[in-house]
């Protein structure tokens, strides 16, 4: 079984697709998201959907990321949480949902997409080798003791090793270059997919990287190609 590990979507959904039809993914498989699914890109409606499809299938891992956080807390909460989430792209999510070519609301969102970011989505996952967060971990606090800022919001500025021993894969944190940063003992796969970028994917075991971009080109290399 591959664990195979994707950084930030954030509404790339022609990049998503390439991605899967590139990397293929076998029904033995398990894939990784590390969450950021919505938000700056053209079309969150279309990468939730194709997520929650792919969760039926029972191998998927879902992460959920500070964007699924402020969607949540912007349907529940004031005008100052609404206007957070609006400013740092969930227009262009709320827009993806509309139905007539309108702004698009709230009440747009499905309830199998409310339920996915709220129930399926969870804050860490760990392999025997690696674990999997959205943002960043304490080196010395176990991953069930780790405050959800830490998790969510925290940026990778090459954190020592973990007390687990494991290494990290994380996203976040945009790598502008396209280049996934690997120190090591933690590696970075947010590789700026809406910002003209990547969407990378990661195979922990072999260190093969998949890359793919809104024009669905595509690219292959190694994580070691990329350590500092």
């Amino acid at each position: 079984m591959r664990y195979l590990a994707i950084g930030d979507i954030h509404g790339c959904s022609r990049s998503f697709e390439a991605l899967l039809d590139q990397v293929a993914p076998r029904p033995e498989d398990m894939i990784v998201t590390l969450g950021d699914y919505v938000n700056r890109g053209p079309n969150s409606a279309a990468v939730l959907d194709r997520l929650v499809r792919l969760n039926k299938t029972g191998r998927l891992i879902a992460l959920r990321g500070n964007h699924e956080q402020m969607m949540i807390e912007a349907r529940d909460g004031n005008d100052e949480k609404r206007g957070g989430f609006l400013s740092a792209g969930g227009d262009q999510t709320l827009a993806s949902y509309a139905v007539l070519g309108d702004a698009g609301t709230f009440v747009d969102v499905p309830d199998a997409h409310w339920d996915f970011i709220e129930n399926v989505c969870r804050d860490w996952y760990e392999s025997d080798t690696h674990f999997f967060v959205h943002a960043n971990a304490y080196p010395d606090f176990p991953l069930a003791e780790q405050p959800v800022y830490m998790l969510r919001w925290e940026s990778f500025d090459d954190p020592p090793p973990h007390e687990s021993g494991k290494a990290m894969v994380c996203g976040h944190t945009s790598q502008k270059s396209g280049r996934p940063r690997n120190i090591g003992h933690a590696v970075c796969i947010d590789t700026y997919a809406h910002g003209g970028g990547w969407l990378t994917c990661l195979d922990i075991s072999s260190g093969r990287i998949w890359q793919a971009n809104e024009r669905r080109e595509t690219r292959m290399s190694w994580v070691d190609d990329y350590a500092k």
